[in-house]
Formats: structure tokens, C-alpha cells, sequence
């Protein structure tokens, strides 16, 4: 009789569970598909997920340079929320939010959603006006925020230090159905599901150039080989620049650093999200017991991975005001992502000047929480032509001046 180990055992059950072995094992492509996504991070495998469940297209390959999840969907911070000053933002930061709410139910697989509430803390006069502007604005688009006072922040965080002597918090922006997911269980969850529709995968497949005949996408080239495609999807967030120019046409985004780190694990704390767009840095406390903390973008352009000292000691130098206890905590590790900015700070979902070819990206330092909705809108519009979600976000709205000015939600934090 044959002995298995413990770990053959437990790498046997996993990939029976969680269909591994299928997600990982990268299929050889075909010879056409009817949609090409590159991109395998968590927007690109959200719009093919919802292409097959919405539309019923599951001739689709989803093609990544990397490995599935292995860009800005494995190297966020988690937070998810929809309290959006535009309407076209909480639209479908809303649809978003709604979506992992019942995202581990659809998808057969447990995305850790935590609906533990988020704090924007209100620490200058300008901030209160402005929370409480968004408050109202959120009362009319349907989406439950409210502000609330430094005591009842207090409440809610007794860590915080309420009477910081620079940036004392005078109260806040709650939204109560905000919190957190599983970033890596996103990306796997949407795999697993496409797999099973009978979409391909393919990892370790970068994308060379794009080919077109009479200004309509016929294909791309890869590492891999020539792949043919009716409709192609670019969802590859600081690269899209670079695949835009091998289409033929220019993007409006730039490419920066994101940084973040996490603490060494310490006991249960805090259990909202909390941020500080006044001293630049925000934090939560994982399941593991890490507290995550991250602040803004670097300064200038670059397509780094990789965190710097002097970003981590101003984010941390900041928050230490606003919560003392973590001045005593040890770093345990820190990294960066490579975020794709607009100049509105809003997203770029659109059709662009090559027939067929579509464009996501734009999300800057917000994108995991949009991932649900953004793959909802990018693949209503890709199969329809259209999407009431993706109507204000099109690329002539720098050409025509219909900006949607999210610099203070985005520009910042997260």
C-alpha cells in the first residue's frame, strides 16, 4: 500500500478544494480567441469572470507577464469603501462594495470580506467642511456615510490620540459597510471561477506588440507565440502607457511607487480602518495581527516594486502623532506597487482609437476596491459596447474638460 506524506496529503486536498492545480498549470493558448485580457491581477480577471457569467463569453485568455495576482491585487493594502464625493465614482465604487459583500457566496470561495467600518479623519477645519460636503453628497447618491465627532472616533478607536498638538482629529467620515478583503483570495477566487467556465489562463506571457489591419485589433504577439483576437482588453494598471504605445495611441496617466509596510503582529487593537489624509498616512490591523500602514505615492515617476527608507519613516513619523502606541512597534516588512495616476485622479474605462481594443486603468492608489464593479462595467462594455457605469469615465473627457475631480479621495489616501 502506497504512504503519502502530511504535505502530499494537504497539497492533494488543496488543489481539490480550491482547483490549484487547474489556475497554476498554465494552459498552451489557442490559435483565436474572442476576447484577449492582459492582465491577470484582479480587474482583468474580474472582467472575464463576469463576461462568461453576465454575457456567456468564456472563449476568453486572460495573459499575465508575471504570475496570477502577482502586481498591485497582491500588494495593496485591502481597503474597500464607496464614500466618493462624483456620482459617477460612488456609482461604481458602490457597485463595487455591494459586490464583495456576496463575493465569496457567488464565487464558491472565501474572500475574507470584513465589513469593519472605515474613519476618514477630519484633522483641519478645510476636512470637516469638506467630510461633511461629502456626507450630504453621499445622502443623495444613496450611499450610508455620515460624519461623525472626535468622541464617537474615540469610541470607535481607542488608540488615537484625539488632541494631537499639530493635527488634532475633530471628527471624521464613517462608513459603517466599508472594511477589508483578502487580496490574494480576490485574485484566486476570480481564477478559479473563470477556470472553471473554461477560460484560459496564461501566465509567464507577456505581450510583445498588438496587431491591427484597417484600424480594428486582429492580435497580439507574445513570449508564447501569435494569439488572435476579435476584442482585446488591456487591464495591466502602471503598464498600460507601454501597452497603449504598442497599439498606436497615448494614455494620460503616469506611473508611480506606492508604499507600504506592516508591523510585527501584536494583539487585537483596532478593528476599523482608519485614515489620515491630513498627515498622509493610514492603518488597519490584519487577522494576522500586523497593523498595515501605508501613506501616498513617491514623488516622481518610476515603475518600482520596491519600498525606500525615507518614504516609510515620513508615513510612519506621521501617524506616530495620531496613534503613540506604534512608535514602540518593530517593522516587519515593507513594499511598493506600481500605481497608474490621471490627472482628475479618476479612472480611465473606455474604448480607445483602435477598433476593439479597450483601455482599464487609472485607478491610481484605489484600485482593489473597485475591483468587483470595474470588472462588472469593463465587461458590460466590452460585450454591449456600453455601460451606464463606464459612460463618465471614457478618454474624451480630458479632451473635452468633463474631468471628475476625485484629487481629495484619491490623490492621497486610499
Amino acid at each position: 500500500m502506497k504512504r503519502y506524506s502530511a504535505f502530499a496529503i494537504a497539497r492533494e486536498a488543496v488543489r481539490y478544494h480550491t482547483g490549484w492545480e487547474r489556475a497554476w498549470a498554465s494552459p498552451k493558448p489557442k490559435k483565436k480567441y474572442d476576447v484577449i485580457i492582459v492582465g491577470a491581477g484582479g480587474h482583468g480577471l474580474a472582467t472575464a469572470y463576469y463576461l462568461g457569467k453576465n454575457f456567456g463569453i468564456t472563449n476568453v485568455a486572460v495573459l499575465e507577464k508575471g504570475w496570477l495576482g502577482g502586481g498591485n491585487t497582491g500588494r495593496n493594502t485591502t481597503i474597500i469603501r464607496s464614500n466618493y464625493l462624483q456620482d459617477a465614482s460612488a456609482a461604481i465604487y458602490e457597485k463595487a462594495r455591494s459586490l464583495y459583500e456576496t463575493m465569496s457566496q457567488d464565487l464558491n470561495y472565501n474572500v475574507m470580506f470584513s465589513p469593519r467600518g472605515v474613519i476618514m479623519l477630519a484633522q483641519t477645519e478645510h476636512e470637516v467642511r469638506g467630510y461633511q460636503r461629502t456626507a450630504h453628497a453621499n445622502a443623495l447618491q444613496g450611499v450610508k456615510t455620515e460624519f461623525i465627532g472626535p468622541e464617537r472616533v474615540r469610541e470607535l478607536v481607542p488608540i488615537i490620540n484625539i488632541n494631537g498638538p499639530r493635527y488634532p482629529v475633530l471628527g471624521g467620515l464613517w462608513q459603517e459597510r466599508g472594511g477589508t478583503a483578502r487580496h490574494d483570495a480576490v485574485a484566486w477566487g476570480y481564477a478559479r471561477a473563470c477556470s472553471a467556465m473554461g477560460m484560459d489562463i496564461i501566465q509567464k506571457c507577456e505581450v510583445t506588440g498588438v496587431r491591427s489591419e484597417g484600424g480594428k485589433v486582429i492580435g497580439v504577439d507574445t513570449t508564447q507565440g501569435a494569439i488572435d483576437c476579435d476584442k482585446l482588453g488591456m487591464v495591466v494598471a502602471g503598464h498600460s502607457g507601454v501597452l497603449a504605445e504598442m497599439a498606436g495611441f497615448r494614455l494620460p496617466i503616469e506611473s508611480l511607487s506606492l508604499q507600504a509596510l506592516v508591523s510585527e503582529p501584536i494583539k487585537p487593537c483596532m478593528d476599523v480602518v482608519v485614515m489620515a489624509n491630513t498627515v498622509h498616512g493610514y492603518m488597519s490591523q490584519s487577522d494576522k495581527g500586523e497593523m498595515v500602514i501605508g501613506g501616498g505615492t513617491d514623488g516622481y515617476n518610476n515603475y518600482t516594486q520596491r519600498g525606500s527608507f525615507h518614504h516609510i519613516e515620513e508615513t510612519v513619523r506621521a501617524l506616530v502623532e495620531t496613534f503613540p502606541m506604534i512608535s514602540r512597534l518593530k517593522m516587519l516588512r515593507q513594499w511598493g506597487g506600481i500605481v497608474d495616476m490621471t490627472g482628475d485622479r479618476s479612472p480611465i474605462l473606455s474604448k480607445t482609437p483602435v477598433d476593439g481594443i479597450f483601455v482599464n486603468c487609472g485607478w491610481g492608489t484605489g484600485g482593489f476596491k473597485a475591483i468587483p464593479g470595474s470588472g462588472w462595467a469593463m465587461a458590460e462594455l466590452m460585450a454591449k459596447g456600453h455601460s451606464p457605469l463606464t459612460e463618465e469615465f471614457g478618454l474624451n473627457r480630458f479632451s473635452e474638460g468633463r474631468f471628475i475631480d476625485e484629487s481629495v479621495a484619491a490623490g492621497v489616501a486610499h
